[in-house]
């Protein structure tokens, strides 16, 4: 036994120091890298995905950007179009515009078989760049009659709406052999006719 233990080597200080020093110099490669270059590695990392997504909202930014200059565009033609059909009603003054429509009412009526009894101008209303024109009309005549001039006012040029339509059937007359009231196909008919035009300059 104690051959053996003389044959196993012995560390002398020197190689002890040695180790010691390798073991320090290490300790501190590990603290220099957990506390410098894992940071700035962290902070390089970061850094990276905010430029990431900075770069992806730019360039959804952009997209929209697109998007606007292209549906200013599409409105910009609508607005053209709409001039061209000749929506809005080219009449110089609000009373020239007024008499053109409740004209073109009057010859709608009697086209379709019916009878104007009155039309009235209402007074004018004005919103953002443009006029209402709003005539109020009676008329009489049986449902084909109506039928016909809604359907002339409602596809007309310039534009012209139906608002607040009142229909009442008309009473019927007595027939004198018989002494009854007999129903009538006639119809009273209220309602307003509206149109637009823009505002003319003062």
């Amino acid at each position: 036994m104690a051959s053996k233990d003389k044959k196993r080597p012995m560390l002398t200080p020197a190689l002890q120091q040695r180790w010691i020093a390798v073991g320090l110099l290490i300790a501190v490669v590990l603290v220099i890298v957990l506390v410098v270059i894992v940071p700035v590695v962290s902070k390089g990392i970061e850094l990276h995905e905010t430029k990431n997504n900075l770069v992806f909202r730019l360039q959804q930014y952009e997209g929209i950007l697109a998007k606007k200059e292209a549906v200013i565009a599409s409105m910009a033609n609508i607005k053209q179009q709409h001039e061209k059909q000749g929506y809005f009603n080219s009449q110089k003054t609000d009373a020239l515009a007024s008499a053109e429509m409740q004209e073109f009412i009057k010859k709608a009526i009697v086209d379709a078989g019916g009878q104007l009894n009155s039309t009235q101008a209402l007074p004018v209303s004005n919103k953002d760049k443009f006029s209402r024109i709003t005539v109020r009309v009676r008329m009489t005549g049986n449902s084909e009659a109506l039928r016909a001039v809604l359907y002339k006012i409602e596809t007309s040029t310039p534009l012209i709406i139906i608002d607040q339509i009142d229909i009442r059937p008309m009473r019927g007359k007595r027939n004198r052999m018989t002494r009854q009231i007999e129903s009538s196909n006639e119809l009273n008919v209220n309602f307003q006719a509206v149109s637009f035009m823009r505002k003319q300059p003062a």
